[in-house]
């Protein structure tokens, strides 16, 4: 048998073990406690000439695969992600009338304009790729998405504005008055 002042001596030693296994101070901490109550629990089981730390990492150690184990059965197998990814949410009424009165309007807008905002606000690429991809400054593509969205903005607020345009030029007249 031993002590609680030698378990207690051990715990620092353990702590770093229990550190190395779960890489998470916090997930570290909840197994050295399990440990230590396991070995207090099975403290008649330990032999007295026995090396303390290493009776009690073998238990951290069988704790964290067992959980581990466990985690990987339950938690992979009934993960709800992929229901959750299978179930369609439909959009709003409110949101498919805003999709295409910003899909009609932003066939008012310039090709420039147009194809700037597609690929920064829609497609999500960074300013330097489509300043490669486009073979333009990343300063010409931050001021004409400026614009873009300026033109895009005043035309939402006002969808009346530059209807009896062709589609072009109603967004440079757009830029022209601003």
């Amino acid at each position: 048998m031993f002590t609680q002042k030698q378990l207690i001596e051990t715990t620092a030693n353990l702590h770093k073990f229990a550190l190395r296994l779960t890489r998470n101070g916090a997930d570290a901490d909840d197994l050295l406690q399990s440990t230590v109550l396991r070995a207090l629990e099975k403290q008649h089981l330990f032999e007295t000439d026995s090396n303390l730390f290493s009776w009690t990492s073998k238990i951290m150690f069988n704790i964290f695969v067992s959980s581990y184990r466990r985690k990987m059965k339950f938690e992979s197998q009934y993960d709800p992600q992929a229901l959750l990814d299978s179930q369609s949410v439909e959009a709003s009424q409110e949101t498919i009338c805003d999709l295409k009165q910003v899909r009609s309007t932003m066939a008012k807008l310039s090709p420039d304009h147009r194809e700037i905002l597609m690929l920064v606000c829609v497609r999500e690429m960074r300013y330097e790729d489509v300043a490669q991809m486009l073979g333009i400054p990343v300063g010409t593509v931050r001021s004409r998405l400026s614009r873009a969205r300026d033109s895009l903005q005043s035309l939402l607020d006002n969808p009346h504005r530059g209807a009896h345009l062709p589609a072009y030029a109603a967004a440079s007249s757009m830029q022209m008055a601003a």
